[in-house]
């Protein structure tokens, strides 16, 4: 069983890792679900963290239908990532009508070469999952983050252990959104699925010498007690 931990700034990639979470998603913007990094984090990332850590590929948040030029920025991002010899990437095209844009994304994928490859939750916003995977499966993904097309992944969960059992074994389903230590074993037991994705996420106080009344009053990072204890849910995923 792996726990990956997506991560919004360098400090908390450092916290997942010394917690012992198996692999990072790196990005940008909590607000806004996630974009890539800069290279500046990107860089820091591939020199200190010693856990695979695969980047978000994702010029802005809002839609998952690009522009050519934006469709470049991903490209470019991804041939910097490849330079540097990053383990894999993190992102998703949908065309206007909710199905997946295949050409796009095999593109997006030859940048990538041999590169991890995850189909992020664009996947939840298909117009039909099942289709949608298969599409995924043809383009050469390796695993899909989804939250069952809900809200969370536990009110999702009939639809993921659908995929992962339509699935069979040609791509990974990973469960995400939602997914904490007090439901990871019950999900688990509906949908077996081999890796999980939560963001372990605790606020924290901000502190400002001269605070502003626009200041948010925290901030999120990753909690190191709650990975810790995912991951002992995980150890133990075979006894239930």
């Amino acid at each position: 069983m792996l726990l990956e931990v997506p991560v919004f700034d360098f400090q908390s990639a450092l916290i997942a890792q010394q917690a012992g979470a198996h692999r990072i998603e790196l990005c940008a913007s909590m607000a806004d679900g996630g974009i890539t990094p800069s290279h500046g984090m990107i860089l820091k990332a591939k020199e200190l963290l010693t856990i695979p850590f695969f980047v978000m590929i994702r010029p802005r948040g809002g839609n998952f239908t690009y522009s050519d030029e934006e469709i470049s920025i991903m490209l470019n991002d991804i041939e910097f990532c490849r330079k540097h010899g990053i383990e894999g990437i993190v992102t998703g095209v949908l065309t206007t009508k909710g199905t997946i844009d295949i050409p796009v994304c095999k593109a997006l994928i030859e940048a990538a070469s041999d590169m991890q490859l995850t189909f992020h939750r664009a996947f939840d916003r298909s117009a039909d999952p099942f289709e949608a995977m298969e599409e995924i499966i043809e383009c050469g993904f390796h695993r899909i983050l989804t939250s069952g097309q809900k809200e969370t992944a536990p009110e999702g969960v009939k639809l993921i252990s659908e995929l992962n059992i339509q699935a069979d074994g040609r791509i990974i389903i990973m469960p995400g959104s939602g997914v904490n230590e007090m439901n990871l074993q019950e999900l688990h037991r509906q949908c077996y699925c081999s890796e999980y994705h939560s963001s372990a996420k605790i606020k924290i106080p901000n502190s400002y010498a001269r605070p502003l009344p626009s200041d948010e009053p925290a901030r999120w990072t990753v909690d190191q007690g709650k990975i810790q204890q995912m991951l002992e849910v995980l150890r133990g995923a075979n006894s239930f």
